[in-house]
């Protein structure tokens, strides 16, 4: 399973020793709340991972977006360090739709993990579904099996210098409002790269949370289907924008590249350019 999972095929394979659930909730507006949320409350069995502190290394400012990636190396070390080795089967959720658990569903096949997948409704499908959630904190799993050093990466990505707009189709992960530039609650400077087009990630997802269908999601990005220019998907921070990289592999379209530092980073080269409006 290396895209999505139901809840029913999540109880399925809960006494499986070779599954890990990782819950990601996460909050920007308060970085302490995906723990807190956690410790009420998760899945059985389910680990917590921080989007700051282990699917991020702290951002400079000027120099980097504000959810750098770390380091291949490092962030190797933090999955064995989870217990997961590569012939695990990995299931992540949140509480928002997977936009943060989308970030180390991307960051795991960036090292070369295939078998990866989203709770599909995340915390509120599983509960919704009467599923028990609980406090007890899982025993700690040394990893074993094969490493991940040699596993060629499952996904593309494109550094600050690569992009251009005349010659990539650029995806933006973020809401209308903030692609205009009419408002920009995070980042010193408001707009986006001149050439984008807004798709955000929020329309993946359908009125009950869940992902839309194939065929919906074929629809939705189908410009990105009929482009002759290689894709390139980016957001504020380089998190969102995972969520369409996955949708885009739902749906059964080529995978697109990722653009990490997304507009955080590209604002702090004044050189750049910026648009706004449509």
């Amino acid at each position: 399973m290396n895209t999505l999972v139901s809840t029913d095929e999540l109880v399925d394979n809960l006494k499986n020793p070779h599954l890990l659930i990782v819950d990601c909730r996460f909050s920007l507006a308060d970085a302490s709340a995906g723990q807190k949320a956690y410790d009420e409350g998760h899945i059985p069995g389910a680990v917590y991972v921080n989007l700051d502190e282990q699917l991020s290394v702290p951002h400079v400012a000027g120099k980097t977006g504000r959810h750098p990636l770390p380091a291949r190396s490092d962030w190797i070390n933090t999955v064995r360090n989870l217990g997961i080795s590569p012939d695990f089967q990995v299931v992540l959720y949140d509480d928002a739709g997977g936009a943060m658990a989308g970030r180390m569903w991307w960051m795991l096949r960036w090292i070369g993990h295939d078998s990866v997948a989203l709770l599909n409704g995340g915390i509120k499908a599983w509960q919704a579904a009467g599923q028990e959630i609980t406090t007890e904190l899982p025993m700690a799993r040394a990893a074993s099996g094969a490493d991940y050093d040699n596993l060629p990466s499952l996904v593309k990505l494109v550094e600050a210098d690569g992009i251009d707009g005349n010659t990539q189709l650029l995806l933006d992960a973020r809401e209308l409002p903030r692609f205009r530039g009419e408002v920009e609650p995070l980042d010193p400077v408001a707009g986006h790269i001149p050439g984008a087009q807004c798709s955000p990630f929020s329309g993946n997802l359908d009125a009950n949370g869940l992902f839309k269908s194939p065929e919906a999601l074929r629809e939705k990005f189908a410009s990105a289907a009929a482009s002759t220019r290689p894709v390139v998907c980016y957001c504020g921070s380089g998190v969102t924008a995972a969520h369409n990289v996955l949708a885009m592999k739902i749906a059964g379209l080529e995978d697109p590249s990722l653009f990490p530092g997304s507009w955080s980073e590209w604002i702090t080269d004044p050189a750049r350019p910026v648009a706004t409006g449509d």
